[in-house]
């Protein structure tokens, strides 16, 4: 374990098997959701599938609940186990190359709670996990996350920094990301 700055944990490889992306790539309920830009209304750029206990709005995205399968539940218990955090929903998030990604952006609903902590796991293919300061977007830092590696955003990391995936041409192969956190 690896506390990099200010409220950020890199836990590098804390599941560290290669069969868990093929497993929760069959098991998870991708869908393709839109959301208002420019005018009108375009797809995010990945697919994405919500998972828990409540229901959860962010950027005008509407999250039906569906109950845990059996892998991310697995997966919530060991990293609320071993980091004794308390997370009861999961966003799924598919980027099948680098031309998906996620903008920048706090997670900062009030849902979420005003310290909100959450759990971001990744497998498959290496994607930079960017982070941005709020107040000084020049101050950025960029984190390779390789297949297994868990970053945890602790209280207050939100309303100090934004973070991103960008868009990366040199990205071919799919990567899934599990975003656990807490509804309140």
């Amino acid at each position: 374990m690896i506390e990099l700055y200010d409220n950020l944990i890199l836990h590098p490889k804390f599941l560290d098997d290669a069969q868990l992306f093929l497993t929760l790539n069959k098991e998870i309920e991708w869908e393709q959701k839109y959301i208002k830009r420019y005018g009108g209304t375009i797809p995010i750029p990945r697919l994405t599938s919500w998972y828990g206990e409540k229901a959860y709005t962010y950027s005008g995205i509407e999250n039906k609940v569906k109950p845990f399968t059996s892998t991310i539940d697995n997966i919530r218990k060991e990293i609320e186990n071993y980091y004794e955090i308390k997370l009861n929903s999961c966003l799924a998030n598919l980027y099948l190359t680098g031309k998906d990604s996620v903008d920048w952006h706090s997670d900062d609903e009030k849902e979420l709670g005003s310290n909100p902590v959450i759990a971001s796991i990744s497998f498959g293919e290496t994607r930079i996990f960017s982070i941005r300061d709020i107040e000084n977007e020049e101050l950025k830092y960029e984190i390779p996350l390789d297949n297994g590696d868990l970053v945890i955003m602790m209280e207050n990391f939100q309303s100090k920094y934004q973070h991103a995936i960008l868009k990366d041409k040199k990205i071919t192969k799919p990567r899934i990301n599990l975003t656990f956190r807490h509804i309140v």
